[in-house]
Order: C-alpha cells, then sequence, then structure tokens
C-alpha cells in the first residue's frame, strides 16, 4: 500500500471551487500576524522558463493559472537568456493574483511543468490554518491516482467503481469541522475486498508488528468493530481515538498535499479515506484507501506518544516553506509510513505502509531489506519510492528517542515566529510578543503547580 504523502504537488479539485472565500487569513512577515486580510488575495510576480517550446507545453502552464482561477495582470515572454535545451527555451514573466491559500500549491505545481520557477512572495511566510475550522480549506488533493485519469489504476475501466469514488468524494468535499462523520453502507463486495485485506495482515501483526499497534489494535476490536465481516466506521473510530490520546478523524476525499495533510495533524486530526481499494487488487493499492487508514494509521494513533509524533510534524510544517515541507514530508514518509523500531532485540514495525501491505511488511522484515538508525537530518534528504519496495528503512531505537529527535530537528527550522496549540480552544497561538509567551508560561506554571501537589499527596 502506497501512502497519503506522495510529494507536494497536486491540483484544485472542482468541488472544492465552490468554498467559503471570506476571512482567510493570509500571513507574511510584512503583515501582523493576528490580521485577517479583508479578501484573502495574494499578488505576487512569477518568473519561470519553459524548455523547448511547443504549442503543449504553453498550455499546460495556461492550465495550471486557470485550475486556481488566477486573474493575471502581466504576462510577457522573451527568449531565454540561459538556454537548456534549444534555441526554442522562453523565460516567463507573471504578474498575478490568487487566493492566498492557493499560492503555494499553484507554485508547486508550475514547477511540474516548468523549470527555474521562483516568485517574489517566497520569503513570506505561507497561509496556514490557525482554528480547526481552518481545516475546512485543507482540502487539496494528488490526482497522480485518481482512478478516471490514471491509467495503471486497477479501476480505471471500471464506470461503477469511478461513480462510487465520487460519491466519497463528495462526502469529504462536503464535509465540515463539528459535522458528524459519515455513516457508510459498504456493499458486499467492499466488505469481501477488506476480508481479505483484513485476514491476511492479521495473520502477520503478532510476529511483525510492534507492542504499540497490537495493544491499540486488540482494543480496536473490542471496541470498535474491527472484524473481518466488517469495516469499521470512522465515527466509532474517531470516537476512541479522542478518548486514548485525543486525535480526531476528518473525511478526505483522496491523496492530499503534504502542507493539507501535515497542517490537520498540529490540530490533532487525521484526514482519512473512506473507500476501498479495487477489489481486483486487494493486496495493494496506489493511493490511501480505508484499509490503509484503519489498519495502518489507527492502531498507531491510539498510542500517546505516537500520537504526540505525528502531532509534532504537523506543529513544524505550519508555516514552513516548500523546500522545508518537501523534507518533512519524507521524514513523515519513513517514519508514520514505513518506519521502523526495536523492540526487545527484535526490529518491528510501526509504520503505516508496512503494516497495511502484506508484501511490503515481509519484505522490510527480511534479510534483504537495507536499515539505517533514523537521523532526522539524513532521513529527511533520502529518496523514496513510491512505486516498489522502499531502497532503505530507518529504525528507531524506540518511540521516545523517535520524538525528542524531530523536536530538536524542528526547531531548527527558520520561521519569523514561534507556535503554540492551545488544546482548549484547539487553536494555533502565534507566539510573537513578549506578553504571549508569559501568559503561555504561566498557566504552564499553574498546570505544573498542581502536578506537583498532586504528586505530593500520592508519595
Amino acid at each position: 500500500m502506497k501512502t497519503d504523502l506522495v510529494g507536494i504537488t497536486g491540483r484544485k479539485e472542482e468541488a472544492s471551487k465552490e468554498k467559503d472565500m471570506c476571512g482567510i487569513e493570509s500571513l507574511n512577515r510584512q503583515d501582523s500576524l493576528d490580521s485577517i486580510k479583508e479578501d484573502g488575495i495574494a499578488t505576487f510576480i512569477l518568473t519561470f522558463t519553459l524548455c523547448n517550446v511547443r504549442k503543449i507545453e504553453l498550455s499546460k502552464a495556461a492550465k495550471v493559472f486557470e485550475m486556481f482561477e488566477t486573474e493575471i495582470h502581466h504576462f510577457e515572454t522573451r527568449r531565454a537568456k540561459k538556454s537548456k535545451n534549444s534555441a526554442d527555451d522562453l523565460d516567463i514573466f507573471v504578474e498575478c493574483e490568487v487566493h492566498s491559500t492557493d499560492v503555494s500549491i499553484l507554485i508547486t505545481s508550475l514547477k511540474r511543468v516548468a523549470e527555474d520557477v521562483k516568485t517574489s512572495r517566497e520569503d513570506k511566510v505561507p497561509w496556514f490554518p490557525r482554528k480547526i475550522q481552518d481545516l475546512d480549506e485543507c482540502h487539496h488533493l494528488i490526482t497522480k491516482y485518481d482512478p478516471s485519469l490514471d491509467h495503471g489504476h486497477p479501476g480505471y475501466t471500471d464506470l461503477e467503481y469511478e461513480k462510487r469514488r465520487e460519491f466519497f468524494a463528495d462526502l469529504a468535499f462536503n464535509y465540515r469541522a463539528g459535522d458528524p462523520l459519515p455513516h457508510i453502507e459498504y456493499t458486499a463486495q467492499e466488505t469481501a475486498t477488506w476480508k481479505e485485506v483484513y485476514t491476511k495482515l492479521s495473520s502477520l501483526y503478532p510476529t511483525h508488528a510492534c507492542t504499540q499497534y497490537l495493544d491499540a489494535f486488540q482494543q480496536l476490536e473490542k471496541y470498535c468493530g474491527y472484524q473481518e465481516e466488517n469495516i469499521p466506521q470512522l465515527q466509532d473510530v474517531s470516537r476512541f481515538l479522542k478518548e486514548r490520546t485525543g486525535f480526531q478523524l476528518r473525511p478526505a476525499a483522496g491523496l492530499l498535499s503534504a502542507r493539507d495533510f501535515l497542517a490537520s495533524l498540529a490540530f490533532h486530526v487525521f484526514q482519512s479515506t473512506q473507500y476501498i481499494r479495487h477489489f481486483s487488487s486487494p493486496m495493494h493499492s496506489p493511493e490511501p484507501d480505508c484499509c490503509h487508514e484503519l489498519l495502518g494509521h489507527v492502531p498507531m494513533l491510539a498510542d500517546k506518544e505516537f500520537a504526540q509524533f505525528s502531532q509534532d510534524i504537523g506543529l513544524a510544517s505550519l508555516g514552513s516553506s516548500e523546500a522545508e515541507i518537501e523534507k518533512l514530508a519524507t521524514l513523515y514518509w519513513f517514519t508514520v509510513e514505513f518506519g521502523l523500531c526495536k523492540q526487545n532485540g527484535l526490529i518491528k514495525a510501526y509504520g503505516a505502509g508496512l503494516l497495511s501491505s502484506y508484501g511490503e511488511l515481509m519484505y522490510a522484515l527480511s534479510n534483504k531489506a537495507e536499515y539505517k538508525p533514523f537521523d532526522p537530518e539524513v532521513t529527511a534528504v533520502q529518496p523514496y519510492q513510491d512505486q516498489a519496495f522502499q531502497p532503505v528503512y530507518f529504525i528507531a531505537e524506540n518511540l521516545e528517542d523517535t520524538k525528542v529527535k524531530l523536536q530538536n530537528y524542528a526547531m531548527k527550522i527558520k520561521k519569523p515566529f514561534s507556535l503554540h496549540y492551545n488544546p482548549f480552544t484547539s487553536c494555533i497561538e502565534i507566539m510573537n510578543t513578549p506578553q504571549k509567551v508569559k501568559r503561555a508560561l504561566c498557566q504552564m506554571k499553574e498546570e505544573l503547580k498542581t502536578l506537583c501537589l498532586t504528586f505530593e499527596n500520592l508519595s
């Protein structure tokens, strides 16, 4: 099973164009970090190069601007100063306006069809959600594995499957923070696919999964309907996680951009698909499905140490540059998705991509796999593979050690401010004044005082 973060490029789905455009926060170094830009529109300049230009290259670039409903004020082409491929290379200059929430993903999409993409806005802080309701804006999709577009997708020629996927996508796009999670009546065919996956994978867990996973999986079978003949409902699973670690689920239409997916983790929210892989390929899916989410991710999110690790990655992503997002996505890939750890002298799996893929779980714990110790600086730049087994797996000494190393790595990410998550309001507070820092410290001191008194009473 290949997983939630397969890069950071993507496009905006048609359904997302109907989103409410009011009250979107646009943060940059010149603006007050507590202000809200009234119209939510960003004006900036883009320069890029199209190589060996033919009509199709120009149309691809134009399609990117059209996709994000970009208003172009000036468009200019010149023969490239530094021609790389031919005399037909063109330098493009564009002055344009686009909604603040779409700036970073427009730039990343443009990088797929052009070279040397630069913008005068790259040194600004990208928009990020400040409250849990803002996650309604975090649903940009990567269409790399869309069954209606990808010829290699198992469901490409299955019109009924495509129609079913559209049903699930509509549920996710129409969902708003605070709504009850959609209840799904799964078909007999979908349940049969789940049964085949569940039966085969659960036979490996006792020998291949870490103890944290095994403990949670047992509880999920007891309280959340994890059975061969039943696909659990997100509402039941979300309630379970909320009680255990504070995490909750939110429906996703498909594979999300890295920035949107990671941002959700900062709020203790995991964006989960509800559709199931195509019945013709039960042991492998090119994209995340409910088998991957429910069997791979959910059990580990029920562990407090791992849940904190997941939130730390999310918090580190808020306001980070595209380059840092790519590194954090790679860290997520080799830990949350394909991570291994040491337990009682043995190597065990804790990554969701492994625990939801029979073949790769077997391979990762065989003598054929290559291992390296987990080091965030090294892991963040390790090339990864989304079409075959990983070229290397990173082994953690334990989850606590992994969490501490990630926190130290995140502290080095340069931002013009610090962030603090307020669990009482589910909001992100920007620590950009001494008064705000002092207030947060006072709250922590009160909590610490209470804990110290409790400890004394127990002693």
